[in-house]
């Protein structure tokens, strides 16, 4: 890596982070190669409105009604100047417990819409519910979902296939936990085990579904999954305008979204690009020793960069994040508009577990709590809080969290065990 501002970027990565890349300020944000455009958006909401009530009878009695749709939380005082915090639980989404069940689930129900109408089962128009009967069923049966995945993913995919009796093969990296792994064999879904990271993970997934015909769900490469996280883009500025709060000029969005591949945060941001335009900010975030995004946007000119080839080891607690190249499609979608992109340490994820618990009652993995490090580093202490602002541009914070609601106890409990921090 070259000296200057590149250099220094690197260094900083290499050194754990934390580190900050912002987009070059312009007039207007550049044209994005292949942007999400309003059908799909629309196609989304309405596809998984009409699947609510076939969810509501695969999940009864857990009170969600096959809705996909998380809370939105004001966050306890951080303190002055702080501005308004709010909380995007995705971390509390039904099923899952993480952001991930926004874009696999959707997918696996464009899928099975595919093979209903397809085999003549379901034409457009008809009730949802006829995917139940047992006529359907048994021809779903002999379909199958492959997909890779450090967990969060593969277990909403896995879940809800499985659910509408599809099988499913989810081929995990060597990042993911036991826990995760179990609970996918408790569902009746295939585990596939490998030693490589996850890039690897989904090469080898992506083979493995080509060699018997399935039907592959390419975290790198879906489309289908991109658009599924960003219909919850709507969701968020339904609930924002319920609380009464406008997005203009004078007040931007400033979002902070895990990243991995960069899929749900890349859905997210498009679709609140669409909504609210350049008043919507959004800040990716990603351990220092991951950061793929931040390695394209800063150093490959908005092509995947792999971290290893700047030094980094991909080594991180945020196993969810543990991702060592950028989805492509990500950056040719919305690659262009991500505002920012913030390398947080290890320790600092670990530190907001602890705090985010003990402020607001919230159970986080690492991955989960990884955008209240960078709106400490990006937002708090970098000029963009109320106060310091005034009433010319005050932001209103929106943190996003997934992943955590569904730790085994055992598990949580050794993130609260104190630890240093950097």
């Amino acid at each position: 890596m070259g000296e200057g501002a590149s250099g220094d970027l690197a260094r900083a990565l290499r050194q754990g982070g934390p580190a900050i890349w912002r987009r070059t300020p312009g007039p207007a944000a550049v044209a994005d190669r292949t942007p999400l455009t309003p059908d799909e958006l629309t196609d989304a909401e309405a596809r998984l409105v009409r699947y609510r009530p076939v969810l509501r009878a695969l999940f009864p009695g857990s009170g969600w009604q096959g809705r996909i749709e998380s809370p939105l939380l004001d966050y306890p005082s951080l303190g002055e100047p702080s501005g308004r915090v709010f909380v995007k639980c995705d971390h509390a989404l039904p099923m899952t417990g993480s952001v991930k069940a926004r874009g696999g689930v959707y997918e696996v129900l464009c899928h099975i819409e595919d093979v209903a109408v397809r085999q003549g089962r379901w034409r457009d128009g008809e009730p949802m519910e006829r995917l139940l009967e047992p006529q359907c069923r048994a021809a779903l049966s002999a379909q199958k979902v492959v997909v890779a995945s450090t967990g969060n993913l593969g277990f909403s995919i896995g879940l809800v296939a499985r659910a509408f009796g599809l099988q499913a093969e989810i081929h995990m990296s060597h990042e993911a936990k036991s826990w995760k792994k179990e609970r996918l064999i408790a569902v009746g879904a295939r585990v596939v085990e490998h030693p490589c990271d996850y890039t690897d993970t989904v090469a080898r997934a992506r083979e493995s579904a080509a060699s018997d015909g399935a039907y592959f769900i390419d975290d790198e490469n879906s489309r289908r999954l991109f658009v599924g996280y960003a219909t919850a883009a709507p969701e968020l500025a339904a609930q924002l305008a319920d609380r009464g709060v406008s997005i203009s000029d004078a007040r931007p969005l400033v979002v902070y979204l895990p990243c991995g591949v960069g899929g749900a945060p890349g859905g997210v941001t498009a679709g609140l690009k669409a909504i609210y335009g350049d008043n919507a900010i959004a800040v990716f975030v990603e351990p220092a020793a991951s950061a793929c995004m931040f390695a394209a946007l800063a150093f490959g000119g908005g092509e995947p960069v792999s971290v290893y080839d700047i030094g980094l080891d991909n080594d991180t607690i945020a196993d969810g994040l543990a991702v060592p190249v950028a989805s492509r499609l990500v950056l040719d979608a919305i690659g262009s508009n991500i505002d920012a992109a913030v390398a947080v340490p290890d320790a600092a994820m670990r530190h907001w577990v602890n705090r985010a618990w003990r402020e607001a009652g919230l159970r986080l993995e690492p991955s989960g709590a990884s955008g209240f490090a960078a709106l400490e580093r990006y937002g708090l202490a970098n000029g963009l809080a109320a106060a310091d602002q005034g009433s010319e541009r005050a932001p209103v914070h929106v943190v996003w969290t997934t992943g955590g609601s569904m730790l085994p106890d055992d598990e949580w409990k050794a993130l609260l065990e104190p630890e240093p921090r950097a």
